[in-house]
């Protein structure tokens, strides 16, 4: 037996080379004629920084195996970006769509001949272990992904379970065959590492994977099977770089022979994953894949994604739409991922092993993007999922004192403001789901809103975060405590606890604080109740050193989803609340050099390409005007998603900006991030049929529906008289038929009526 384990560490460097990119083509090898994964296009959202994951997987799954590019950046933080023409190997752990990088654990590399155990240099083909590749080469579709090594002469094929990658090499020049395993790659700005590799036998590799990055304390155990006996096993950590007597970095790899032989040959390999240690790895690939059925396999993941697909099915000739539907609602589960074995073992957030008793445990909880459409999707089509997600939730909530804020791999990064964690936990409650603890989870949403982290000391102190106090991101970090509280207080006033609902109904009104009448902006107040001094210019924004997150005033004025009429009162009438809210959309200004990337999909200033803008576009209603949602809508639509690799206008923040096309295109959005109602757009669709729980199903009927005319004229459901422009969540999990009769020019009379309008709830 051999082993080795060495603490590392890795300096990146960025770069990347330009390729075009060549249409592909839809495989349909082993699917139905009828499979809705023929309409998903995993190059949507690989250009511009839609950093999405490509690769195979299923839905929710621990593992998903794709290609780890050798360029890093930002761009590159899902280890893949349509401009690169490289691959490092293949990573069993991806993200998609985040704007920091992690993960690209465990990667495998089939190759020949003699490389050098590192990364090389871009362009010099002789160098580092990596390999070219043509784009005409990949065919990648749902839970399957090819491509062929160029410097290798090596077709690789790709699929997955949920906790086992299952590998494909047909090594065509017929040279000696060999495979690299590599510790040391990850992708994004990591610390020290440490790895071990163990050859258990002729065809067994195991090991684990620590590192230190984003998360924290990263672990990730592993065993691999191969198809073919192991003629050589070659442990290498060959270079050792000093400076003085600090390890800057080194490198751990296992180079993996086998018996050549005259033609092509075929090596295949499955690995399995684990949280938690290389017994239970063993026993998920026992469970999950125990032979060595490529295609069955890769036709096994295809029908869970069409299954999952289906759940809504759109009529529409417009083929691109459907296109851009289809792999948004594929791009909404991706994660967050499975996050256990087989026996129910995970790695709880106290960094200690725990067993489940039921169901399954989750990670990659991206809440401050998520809870605005990805969570209340997943409500209406998962609904057998979101007890398992707020169970993981509320076990966070007992291993760290906290509701999670960014969970990643059992480790909490704390990243982004507010509590978007009681957010989701409240949502769950208010809409009746069963299946978790209803008091543990009132628990957990009030002691986590009580912390005195994160800017939540001087809330608690003041009713909002004052800029002396809190040097950045006072603003957004009130707003989102503030919908959080507005969500918690919703649970308390449904529990009968009025003091706990007076109390945090209060705390949600701290928008008031901030707002400046003169200007009709929120901005930054001081301890003493005072504007920030100097001069205010809205439109400029700067990343983490001013008050807000990724935005600037003009974006963040309008984040008060929770209470729209108390907001709208500030205005001193509805007029001038329209007046402001259509400026937003014209207004054009310059955001200044150190803005965030991250605001981007710009139609005046409104930001699409950033979640706190994301419902906006449908505060409309609540003041009498639901025609200028329809436009807003539309136009968002056909703008800032397309069918091109450039196809998001900004991160896919784990399946929230295409959570946003979804229900968007269905015809309706949820504002209240807790519990409802969802408001009335324009639906895209001629009809879409949503499949729900119990057998039912939601029929969507948009009749006279076209580009032209987006607007809605008057509804019906279930052939009755329906004049709200919004919906409960309760009257659309009873199923039926809506019907909207569309037109070219707005309703004089459809959600004009103040009782026709969507309520702030109190």
């Amino acid at each position: 037996m051999i082993a080795l384990k060495k603490i590392t560490k890795m300096l990146f460097a960025s770069g990347g080379s330009l390729l075009m990119l060549a249409t592909c083509g839809v495989d349909s090898d082993g699917r139905s004629a009828d499979s809705l994964t023929q309409y998903v296009d995993p190059y949507i959202g690989t250009g511009g920084h839609g950093h999405v994951f490509v690769g195979a997987n299923v839905p929710y799954g621990s593992v998903q195996l794709g290609p780890s590019n050798i360029s890093t950046g930002w761009d590159w933080v899902s280890g893949y970006h349509i401009s690169d023409s490289t691959i490092l190997g293949f990573a069993h752990q991806h993200l998609s769509g985040t704007g920091i990088g992690d993960l690209g654990d465990i990667v495998f590399l089939p190759f020949t001949g003699e490389v050098r155990f590192d990364r090389g240099q871009h362009g010099d083909e002789t160098s580092g272990a990596y390999s070219l590749f043509k784009r005409e080469t990949e065919r990648v579709r749902p839970g399957y992904y090819a491509v062929h090594l160029d410097r290798f002469n090596v077709n690789v094929e790709l699929t997955a379970t949920a906790r086992v990658g299952f590998h494909k090499y047909n090594y065509v020049n017929g040279k000696e065959p060999k495979v690299l395993i590599n510790l040391d790659a990850g992708i994004g700005w990591e610390g020290e590492k440490e790895g071990s590799l163990v050859l258990e036998n002729d065809s067994v590799v195991s090991g684990y994977r620590y590192s230190m990055g984003w998360a924290k304390n990263q672990k990730i155990y592993f065993t691999a099977t191969f198809s073919q006996p192991i003629a050589k096993f070659q442990l290498a950590d060959s270079t050792s770089l000093k400076d003085g007597n600090r390890l800057v970095a080194s490198r751990t790899y296992g180079e993996l022979t086998f018996a050549g032989k005259e033609g092509a040959q075929d090596i295949l390999v499955k690995v399995a994953v684990s949280p938690v240690s290389i017994e239970n790895a063993k026993q998920n690939m026992k469970e999950e894949l125990p032979g060595w059925d490529f295609v069955a396999t890769q036709n096994k993941a295809d029908q869970v994604w069409d299954e999952a697909l289906k759940k809504i099915k759109i009529e529409t000739k417009d083929s691109v739409a459907r296109k851009i539907f289809y792999t948004a609602l594929y791009h909404s589960m991706v994660a967050p991922s499975l996050f256990n074995d087989v026996n129910g073992d995970y790695m709880g957030a106290d960094f200690k092993q725990h067993r489940l008793e039921s169901g399954n445990n989750y990670t990659t909880f991206s809440l401050w993007d998520t809870y605005r459409a990805a969570h209340p999707l997943m409500s209406i089509i998962h609904t057998e999922r979101v007890p398992d997600m707020i169970n993981s939730m509320l076990r966070i909530y007992q291993e760290q004192g906290k509701l999670p804020v960014w969970h990643l791999v059992g480790n909490e990064t704390d990243c982004m403001v507010g509590n978007p964690g009681i957010i989701v936990v409240a949502d769950a409650y208010l809409k009746g789901i069963t299946g978790f603890d209803k008091d543990l989870a009132y628990e957990a949403m009030k002691t986590s809103a009580m912390k005195d982290d994160r800017g939540l000391k001087w809330y608690k102190q003041y009713g909002y975060v004052p800029f002396d106090k809190e040097e950045v991101e006072s603003v957004a970090k009130g707003l989102e405590f503030a919908i959080a509280d507005w969500s918690l207080a919703q649970v308390a006033k449904l529990r009968g606890e009025q003091d706990d609902y007076d109390y945090f109904l209060k705390r949600s009104n701290s928008f008031k604080y901030y707002f400046d009448k003169n200007i009709q902006f929120l901005r930054g107040v001081d301890s003493n109740g005072k504007f920030r001094p100097g001069p205010f210019d809205p439109f400029h924004s700067a990343h983490l050193a001013n008050d807000y997150t990724e935005g600037n005033a003009w974006q963040y004025t309008w984040l008060v989803p929770h209470n729209v009429h108390g907001f709208m009162e500030l205005f001193g009438s509805e007029e001038a609340f329209i007046q402001k809210l259509d400026s937003l959309f014209i207004v054009e200004g310059d955001l200044g050099e150190e803005a965030s990337p991250d605001i981007s999909g710009l139609i005046g200033q409104y930001a699409h390409g950033n979640e706190p803008s994301h419902h906006v576009i449908y505060m409309y209603p609540y003041a009498g005007q639901p025609w200028k949602t329809a436009e807003r809508v539309r136009e968002t639509l056909s703008t800032m998603y397309t069918d091109k690799p450039d196809g998001l206008s900004g991160n896919e923040d784990v399946g929230q900006m295409s959570s946003w096309y979804v229900l968007s295109s269905l015809g309706f959005y949820q504002v209240s991030p807790a519990g409802g109602p969802f408001i009335f757009g324009s639906p895209l669709f001629d009809e879409a049929t949503i499949t729900l729980p119990e057998g039912k199903t939601l029929k969507l009927v948009a009749k006279n529906n076209s580009s032209t005319n987006k607007y809605i004229q008057k509804i019906t459901f279930d052939g009755q008289p329906y004049t709200k422009s919004y919906i409960q969540y309760a009257d659309l999990m009873k199923g039926g038929k809506l019907e909207f009769e569309m037109g070219g020019k707005p309703s004089t009379t459809y959600g004009v009526h103040p009782g026709d309008r969507p309520k702030s709830i109190q």
